[in-house]
């Protein structure tokens, strides 16, 4: 064996690593990547609009969203106290 061919190995494997190495490109944005932002929005909002046309939608009121947010700090103080005793 020569060392031709053998030193044309090793720039071989050097060259596999290199390219190993190096990032593949980029792929193609495609579907609503493609799309600007407010494209986008007026999609969405086209969807919400239909949402809310078919009563698949609910809009709270400021008391609605008071009253949920008051249920959600209870249990939250509850499940403390609760970690807090069982922790004790």
């Amino acid at each position: 064996m020569d060392n031709t061919s053998a030193s044309n190995t090793n720039v071989t494997a050097e060259n596999t690593a290199a390219e190993a190495l190096i990032a593949a490109p980029a792929r193609a944005k495609r579907g609503f990547a493609v799309l600007s932002p407010e494209k986008k929005r007026e999609i969405a909002s086209m969807g919400g609009k239909a949402a809310h046309e078919h009563g698949r939608a609910h809009r709270f009121t400021s008391e609605e969203a008071r009253a949920a947010g008051k249920k959600r700090h209870q249990m939250r103080v509850a499940a403390a106290q609760n970690a807090e005793r069982s922790s004790s």
